[in-house]
C-alpha cells in the first residue's frame, strides 16, 4: 500500500472579501450593526470616516468598505 506524505504546513483558508457598502456622501459613520434589528450592542463605538481620492475608506474595527457613488474606486460607474 502506497501513503501520500503528509503535508508539513495547515493549507490556508481564503477569507471572505469585507462587507462593502456603496455611498453618496464621502463622509460616513460606521456602528458595526447598522443591519443588524436591534444589533447596537452587537458592534463596535460609531467611528466617522472620510472618503479621500482613492475613492474608498476602510473602517479600522470591521473591516467594512465604503464605497463613493462615481468615485475612484466605484467599479459599477466605470461600467
Amino acid at each position: 500500500m502506497i501513503f501520500a506524505p503528509r503535508p508539513r504546513y495547515r493549507q490556508r483558508v481564503m477569507q471572505p472579501a469585507p462587507e462593502t457598502s456603496r455611498v453618496a456622501t464621502s463622509r460616513v459613520a460606521c456602528d458595526g450593526a447598522s443591519e443588524i434589528p436591534g444589533g447596537a450592542a452587537l458592534g463596535h463605538p460609531r467611528v466617522y470616516l472620510e472618503i479621500d481620492e482613492k475613492g474608498y475608506v476602510d473602517c479600522g474595527y470591521c473591516d467594512r468598505r465604503f464605497i463613493l457613488t462615481g468615485g475612484a474606486a466605484d467599479a459599477e460607474a466605470a461600467r
